[in-house]
């Protein structure tokens, strides 16, 4: 059965003002759509509270989805393929109770950890050990505050010795092997000796490099690189994760026994480290969690990270029933004794384990990791890893290592170098491997599910089935020849806000088959409307086949523009540095609160009075991914899947405020991943490669639903696109 070129016309890509008077509205004229997307977009300096859950099966199934979105965000999911760290360990200096050495390994192929590694003495068999990443205090391990400074401290009870005051990082690592730990300190990318990442592009990076934006060799913070999920944040997690796996290694260590602590942007490594990695046995983050600032850095922001149920709290609270104690100061974590540490207590006790959660609250000294403050860790530290000192433990004077003594690169270990080129192949290396790890994943549907579709769970973080009934607030209802005419706004109360999507549904007055379309296209719902503002004959026509038809205005499309044009740029928050992570490590990009607005249209029909029989998912144009994507949320509440993409791929989105930039969409097979989560949905495509039709496939055949999916050429789209609507 055909029905002419019905929609050709109804769903038309050709421009259409969408500012006509004459097309029907949702709200009245001269009034705003009251949607809190509207609202300033979140940013670092925001409010990020933690909820505890209520029962401790509530809390393991959020806790999974959270520490997903920590290994997606950060580029870990998969996690990178543990090469061999290739460590080399030299220049020991002995001390009467303590030795250092200097240490550097191979993380991923020419991404070097350095640090240096404090042993005990006079002690006997396998002793705990302790992770430290250092923070954002000048020079890193090299370090000294000076002398007029560390006398300040003195006198103000911070500090004891003028060695341990002007190096806080050396002292913690000394103070902690004297009580008989094993311990690394470890550099932050670019800081000190590491290598090849600037101190510059790491952390102090502001502006798009254009020569790093390119489809083939791009490099850091470019939109290639966030359609990956490569960040900074990203390697220095995973440097954290590989300083693990090789202090595990070493014979005098108890991997039973292993802690990490470190303040400042060394805090958010402790307690993301302590989120993801189960070999953690004791973590002491100072001077980071917090429900205020989460961390201004660069290398403390990424895409994705903290969307939705995610905040520093939350990634601590991720650390129970273990032993975790916070540590805050006179900063952004002033407000942890009545805002996040209370809810904390309350989640420990939920887990059984209210003994576990300790906090610190030195709101008489700035942001550090002082004295005062290193000596509760010692005291945490003695407990839970069972060193067996008698407390009180006091911290002893030592002797401060210059920059000459710590540095593990010399003429017989040099330094690699920090270019361009270097930069470019570590993400060649990581994108590799991240495909490689996909393709094999194609082998299996169970492993392709939980990899591809764990990632996209955690980019829509949406589901049509968890909406429920919604309401239509109707502005207008018209009776027409054979068909009525209802315009509205469908209203969808979120925990964020409300949410609102203005549609059209035309509803044949014998509407005995219960089939409806929904449909979305690049122009809302004024596609179904002429020039002159009237439903299109066409359309019409398709109506008195029985069809129902209903069409939205997508969030910034339509009746959410004021000027009718077409959004070209996305919104950013207030920071000026052109990162995308302080844009979208907070909020959902424009293309997910799309999505969103699929599932609320579906969630709407699907729960419809009228119980439809038949529900046809239909994008064209741009809408097309957006589609594709919301249908792997979709479940079994709809029937049918029409999707033009036209080939559109999220690698090729070459700007980080594109509407159509997603991070980490391009991962995990772009769009033909996306398709081929669906299986085992009925769906048809229009416009894909060869390439794309080979994944798809493969997926729908291992899925046991080989005819369920289908690949058309363009040509013909619209009238093939009828017949299968009313079939």
């Amino acid at each position: 059965m055909k029905v002419s070129i019905a929609i050709l016309v109804a769903f038309s890509f050709l421009r259409v003002s969408q500012s006509h008077a004459d097309i029907p509205r949702a709200v009245p004229e001269g009034e705003s759509i009251n949607d809190w997307r509207l609202k300033p977009l979140k940013d670092l300096d925001g409010y990020f509270p933690f909820e505890p859950s209520k029962s401790k099966d509530a809390w393991n199934a959020r806790a999974d989805s959270i520490r997903r979105r920590i290994l997606v965000a950060n580029g870990l999911w998969p996690m990178p393929t543990k090469t061999p760290l290739n460590a080399v360990v030299h220049g020991k200096i002995d001390f009467d109770d303590y030795s250092v050495e200097k240490v550097y390994f191979e993380s991923m192929p020419g991404l070097y950890v350095t640090g240096n590694l404090y042993r005990p003495k006079n002690v006997s068999g396998k002793v705990p050990a302790v992770l430290c990443p250092h923070g954002h205090f000048a020079d890193g391990r090299f370090g000294a505050s000076g002398i007029e400074s560390v006398r300040t401290s003195i006198t103000q009870g911070a500090e004891r010795f003028e060695d341990g005051g002007q190096n806080s990082i050396q002292a913690r690592c000394v103070g902690l092997a004297r009580l008989g730990c094993v311990v690394f300190n470890y550099d932050m990318i670019g800081y000190c000796d590491s290598t090849p990442i600037s101190y510059e592009l790491a952390h102090r990076f502001a502006k798009q490099r254009p020569e790093m934006n390119s489809k083939s060799n791009w490099g850091l913070f470019s939109p290639q690189a966030e359609s990956r999920a490569q960040s900074v944040m990203g390697m220095q997690t995973y440097n954290s994760i590989r300083a693990l796996d090789w202090i595990e290694t070493l014979p005098d260590v108890d991997s039973k026994r292993i802690a990490v602590t470190g303040a400042s942007g060394g805090g958010t490594q402790t307690f993301l480290l302590s989120a993801i990695d189960p070999r953690v046995a004791v973590s002491v983050p100072a001077v980071m969690v917090s429900t205020a600032m989460q961390g201004g850095c660069t290398c403390e922001n990424c895409t994705l990270l903290r969307v939705g149920d995610s905040g520093n709290v939350t990634f601590a609270a991720l650390f129970a029933p273990k032993p975790l104690c916070v540590i805050s100061a006179n900063d952004w974590t002033v407000e942890m004794p009545t805002k996040g540490f209370p809810q904390l207590q309350q989640h420990f006790k939920m887990m059984g384990a209210s003994d576990n959660v300790h906090h610190v609250p030195l709101l008489h000294f700035g942001h550090n990791y002082n004295y005062v403050s290193r000596a509760n860790m010692y005291v945490w530290m003695n407990k839970h890893l069972q060193l067996g000192h008698k407390e009180p433990i006091v911290e002893e004077a030592y002797k401060r290592l210059t920059r000459n003594e710590l540095s593990v690169w010399d003429d017989d270990h040099p330094k690699p170098p920090a270019t361009a080129e270097a930069e470019r192949n570590l993400l060649k290396w990581w994108t590799a491997d991240a495909e490689k790890q996909v393709a094999d994943a194609r082998a299996d549907v169970s492993s392709y599910k939980k990899l591809v579709g764990g990632a996209l769970e955690t980019l829509i973080h949406r589901k049509a089935s968890d909406i429920g009934k919604l309401e239509l607030t109707s502005i207008g209802k018209h009776q027409h020849d054979n068909y009525i005419e209802i315009t509205g706004l469908i209203h969808h109360p979120t925990s964020d806000g409300d949410e609102f999507v203005p549609t059209v549904s035309l509803m044949p007055n014998d509407w005995e088959n219960g089939k409806v379309v929904v449909g979305f296209n690049p122009n809302g719902k004024a596609a179904l409307y002429d020039s002159n503002g009237d439903l299109h004959e066409s359309v019409k026509r398709l109506l008195k086949k029985g069809v129902a038809i209903l069409v939205a205005d997508l969030f910034m499309q339509g009746e959410f523009l004021k000027d009718g044009e077409p959004i070209t740029k996305t919104r950013r928050v207030g920071n000026t540095r052109e990162a995308a992570a302080y844009s979208f490590g907070y909020n959902d990009t424009l293309f997910v609160r799309r999505v969103h607005d699929v599932l609320t249209t579906v969630a709407f029909v699907a729960n419809h009075e009228r119980n439809p029989s038949k529900i046809t998912l239909l994008g064209l144009g741009s809408a097309g991914p957006i589609v594709a994507a919301a249908r792997t949320a979709c479940g079994d509440l709809v029937d049918d899947t029409i999707i033009h993409s036209d080939g559109f791929r999220f690698a090729s989105v070459d700007r980080i405020h594109d509407p159509n930039f997603v991070p980490a969409a391009a991962k995990y097979d772009d769009l033909p991943g996306i398709l081929a989560i669906c299986a085992p949905a009925k769906m048809v495509v229009f416009g894909e490669t060869a390439d794309a039709k080979s994944i798809v496939s493969s997926i729908y055949k291992l899925s046991g639903a080989e005819d369920a999916i289908s690949f058309e050429s363009s040509q013909g789209l619209f009238e093939l696109i009828a017949e299968r609507i009313v079939e």
